[in-house]
């Protein structure tokens, strides 16, 4: 049985690959992809090593789902919490975290800032500017 799951996972592992070459363009070489998932959600981020710059790229859905099936594959209790992808020449490598391994306090939010800086140093990250007509709501305080 564990050979009919990696049968399955190396293939998905290569279609992610793939995904994220076309995400950034063509060439994958440098590519970043920090991944959370749990039941029924995931929450990928795509970044690429431009030298001087990180830059980072909007993920796609079929990206979201073969990473959701990806993580699926998996036994209930044998399922990740976090994916990190990287693309180094024509390989990759995929490492993961496990619910026990991450801090539940902190959200995705703080974790990926992290993962970056650990991956990055203070290599600036460059995003794509806001949409026009994009509004950020604050909590009210009173």
């Amino acid at each position: 049985m564990a050979s009919d799951k990696y049968d399955v996972l190396g293939p998905l592992y290569s279609e992610i690959g793939g995904e994220l070459a076309k995400i950034v363009g063509g060439d994958p070489d440098g590519v970043y992809l920090y991944a959370e998932a749990g039941e029924g959600w995931v929450g990928p981020s795509v970044f690429k090593d431009e030298g001087a710059v990180v830059r980072y790229f909007d993920d796609s859905m079929l990206l979201c789902d073969l990473i959701m099936e990806a993580w699926e594959t998996q036994e209930p209790d044998k399922r990740w919490a976090v994916m990190e992808y990287t693309v180094t020449g024509t390989s990759f490598d995929v490492k993961f975290k496990y619910p026990e391994e991450i801090d539940p306090a902190e959200t995705e939010m703080e974790r990926r800032p992290a993962a970056l800086k650990a991956r990055y140093g203070d290599k600036p990250v460059v995003y794509p500017p806001e949409p026009p007509g994009m509004m950020e709501f604050k909590g009210n305080a009173g």
